[in-house]
């Protein structure tokens, strides 16, 4: 081969080695200049309004969306004892336009008293027939000697390890995760009232749910059995469940814990083991 035409070949491999090697850093300097995505805010979301479905109560919808049930109630005008009803629209934009500052706005069917659980409609169904899942006992005042009214006195719910720790708003892990056996006793975490019980939330299972003062909130998810019932009240230690797999893949306790309606890391509560 005559060394003109080497020489042009080789200067020709050189431009394109150099050309490739501009496209891969013009590349890398896109991707780390590209805007990153605030998954804390995607996880803060919620929908403006949320249609009741058979087995929700006004309890379980403000849980799935990390609010305060009386807060909704009074947003949405409803009164004590919070019956709703399949198809009913519960309104969520409290911190939107007007907020919970206008609280008084008419409700979107004739009255609070027509908020029956019913399948069918009101001229048709027997009111024997309103499932409990639909109504959210108002809890009743609460004596000391009862409930501690102060902050909670945690304990461990299980005596199981650690599977899954707190994720916090932007993981889908919003408690922890404890192993056991199946039957093994949950215990109440702190003394309180039983607000939930009950299989309508998605996700978890047999549910427990226990409001232990105006800001604490406790659950217990995925029991094989549930020993306590909405409205009663519990005592620190006792026995409120038995552990199962309802709604999961295996064994275990979730349990979390929510202040104002905002999951928290149960750890910086519970007790050192």
């Amino acid at each position: 081969m005559p060394a003109p035409a080497y020489y042009c070949k080789l200067q020709t491999l050189k431009v394109f080695v150099i050309l490739i090697a501009s496209l891969l850093l013009f590349s890398c300097a896109s991707h780390h200049s590209a805007p990153v995505t605030d998954r804390s805010q995607k996880a803060l979301w919620r929908p403006k309004t949320h249609v009741v479905s058979p087995g929700d109560t006004l309890f379980s919808i403000a849980w799935r969306y990390g609010l305060k049930y009386e807060d909704l109630a009074k947003f949405n005008g409803i009164k004590a004892p919070y019956v709703i009803r399949p198809s009913q629209v519960i309104r969520l934009d409290l911190f939107g336009s007007g907020g919970l500052g206008n609280v008084n706005r008419p409700n979107q069917s004739s009255g609070t008293a027509d908020y029956l659980g019913k399948k069918e409609s009101p001229k048709t169904s027997d009111p024997k027939d309103v499932r409990k899942e639909n109504k959210t006992k108002a809890p009743r005042t609460i004596g000391k000697n009862a409930v501690n009214l102060g902050a909670p006195q945690w304990r461990w719910p299980s005596r199981g390890t650690i599977l899954s720790s707190f994720q916090g708003n932007d993981g889908f892990n919003k408690g922890i995760d404890l192993g056991g056996k199946l039957g093994e006793p949950v215990l109440a975490a702190a003394a309180g009232q039983v607000v939930y019980a009950g299989s309508g939330l998605r996700g978890y299972g047999k549910l427990l749910i226990i409001k232990h003062n105006e800001t604490f909130l406790s659950a217990y998810a995925h029991n094989e059995r549930l020993r306590v019932k909405e409205g009663d009240l519990v005592k620190v230690g006792q026995v409120i469940a038995d552990m199962g797999s309802s709604g999961t893949d295996r064994v275990m306790l979730h349990f979390e814990i929510r202040r104002d309606g905002t999951p928290v890391d149960p750890l910086k509560y519970l007790p050192r083991r």
